[in-house]
């Protein structure tokens, strides 16, 4: 497991060279945001959102990170509203647990899997699908919220934009798509 305190370190230089940051989440807005959710975030995230900023930072293309709470779009939000449509097709869209992060564009999601203890990232990637279930829609982006950090900090994710179509390595599909979506 990578140094977290290295880690964060590290975050917190590049985030504060690229954007002017919002202000830091409190520990009273996480409770507030893990009361709605009615679960807990994954520890590394609930510690990036009250030791780095509360969003606007990390990869994309955009804004970074979307916010834990807040006005607009936020991760509490955006997750409840992900998975009260989920609940009404069948089988579900979006996996309980999995808080979007991030907004790629075009429909794509990043999402942390909550209930997986490594925080595994997940990319939700709708675009093309055929109709049915959609288990094809869900890649596994990294083993753990901390690797996928480590590869946007040392510019080696799929999304890097210096990297060529040899270097790049995709995400493959979530082999537990088909069960968290019943």
């Amino acid at each position: 497991m990578p140094n977290l305190e290295l880690l964060i370190d590290r975050i917190l230089t590049r985030a504060f060279a690229e954007a002017d940051l919002p202000a830091r989440a409190t520990s009273a807005m996480v409770a507030e945001a893990e009361g709605r959710l009615g679960f807990a975030l994954h520890p590394l995230l609930a510690r990036l959102y009250t030791e780095v900023a509360n969003g606007g930072f990390g990869p994309g293309p955009g804004p970074g990170l979307l916010p834990l709470l807040g006005p607009g779009h936020n991760v509490v939000d955006e997750y409840l509203s992900l998975l009260e449509r989920s609940a009404l097709e069948k089988p579900a869209v979006w996996p309980a647990g999995a808080v979007p992060i991030l907004d790629w564009g075009c429909s794509m999601r990043a999402a942390v899997d909550c209930h997986d203890e490594m925080g595994q990232v997940l990319l939700f990637e709708p675009n093309g699908h055929g109709g049915g279930a959609c288990d094809d829609c869900w890649f596994l982006d990294a083993l753990s919220l901390a690797a996928w950090l480590e590869a946007w900090l040392t510019e080696t994710a799929w999304h890097s934009p210096d990297l060529g179509p040899h270097e790049v390595t995709y995400p493959q599909r979530w082999s537990h798509a088909a069960v968290r979506l019943l």
